[in-house]
């Protein structure tokens, strides 16, 4: 079966191309520009190349991933809305996946926190044991998370790498498309229901309605 995965849960606008069968998990091809503020400029242009390159029609495709953040929420929700509005056209399951969960499992083994840039100085982190999270996805100021862990990965931790302490694995900033579909495996395979793409904001977001109506006269 195909598998699109995108994430617009960081800088990184990324689609991906993965052929998953009962034995395993072959790539066919993963896009990614980063830019902060152009996520939906970019996306809807990433997966056409990355169809492009493996010559591949949409109708073809037999899932979608979605990395579901956490992540700012106006990026977050370009890649939740395409992921969800193309399932729905193309007649597909959507599948959403925790982005630092792909990102963990990209770090290999070892205890791993990951952590990317939140803005207002901050991060969202959660740490990984041999790519398996054991702590829920949070976000704080950089010298407020425990950091219990052998290494870090992420743009947040190389932005922040003097305050975390531990060895910065710089490989590995972004989610990374195929280890999306890598994590939905098991549920593509069992063709699972799917369930709604709900995004992991973890606060409020930046602009919020007015709560007074303001005097339009002096």
């Amino acid at each position: 079966m195909l598998v699109l995965a995108l994430d617009t849960a960081t800088p990184a606008v990324t689609a991906a191309l993965a052929e998953v069968t009962d034995g395993g998990l072959k790539g066919l091809g993963e896009r990614r520009t980063v830019d902060p503020r152009a996520h939906g400029e970019l996306l809807a242009p990433q997966i056409g190349r990355v169809l492009a390159d493996a010559g591949v029609r949409p109708a073809e495709l037999g899932a979608i991933v979605a990395g579901t953040g956490p992540g700012p929420f106006t990026g977050l929700r370009v890649g939740l809305a395409t992921a969800a509005s193309m399932g729905q056209a193309l007649g597909i399951p959507a599948y959403g996946i925790c982005s630092l969960d792909a990102i963990g499992r990209a770090a290999g083994p070892g205890r791993v926190l990951v952590a990317t840039d939140a803005r207002r100085r901050e991060v969202y982190f959660a740490t990984y044991l041999d790519g398996v999270r054991v702590t829920a996805p949070d976000v704080a100021k950089p010298a407020d998370v425990r950091v219990d862990a052998d290494r870090a990965v992420g743009e947040g931790a190389v932005k922040y790498s003097e305050v975390f302490g531990v060895p910065i694995d710089d490989r590995v900033l972004y989610p990374s498309g195929e280890a999306l579909i890598a994590l939905a495996a098991d549920d593509i395979r069992a063709k699972a229901a799917a369930a709604p793409l709900t995004p992991l904001y973890l606060r409020r977001p930046d602009a919020v309605a007015a709560t007074e109506r303001k005097p339009v006269l002096p």
